[in-house]
């Protein structure tokens, strides 16, 4: 059992993994920046945004494919007022990492607050680019404070 306990935190703190850690931090500092070409650099050709969720009136919840959309997720930000955006656990595994985060946001049009616990998923390829994206919300939260 302690072999095979050492054997996984050894797992845990080295490798490519740390890599991606980094990388998931480069782009919250690229978009705590407004840097919208150091994010997408950071992505696949053809990442998929928002995987496995259903199409959603909520402008920046929506399903996109490649880069050129995932700047459109990135122009529909603008609908928000970030007065919070603080991750706080990053946890890794082979090929993703999951933030942990809390948001505290308003939407410009209703006025209505997004008060939340995140969840952000980030699977990567071998050569540490962004293949997958998906963020784990209160979906109804979001729609109502769109809705207004």
């Amino acid at each position: 059992m302690q072999a095979a306990t050492a054997k996984l935190e050894r797992s845990m703190t080295s490798g490519p993994m740390s890599s991606r850690v980094e990388v998931v931090q480069e782009i919250y500092a690229a978009f705590g920046r407004g840097d919208i070409p150091a994010i997408l650099a950071r992505l696949h050709p053809d990442v998929q945004w928002e995987y496995g969720t259903p199409p959603s009136e909520v402008p920046w919840l929506r399903p996109r494919q490649g880069r050129e959309e995932v700047a459109g997720f990135l122009e529909s930000l603008g609908n928000l007022e970030f007065r919070g955006f603080n991750p706080k656990t990053f946890l890794e595994g082979p090929e993703l990492v999951a933030v942990l985060l809390d948001v505290n946001l308003v939407v410009k049009a209703t006025g209505k607050p997004i008060v939340d616990e995140e969840i952000h998923l980030w699977h990567f390829d071998a050569a540490e680019s962004v293949v997958r994206f998906r963020h784990v919300v209160d979906t109804l939260q979001h729609y109502r404070a769109f809705r207004g």
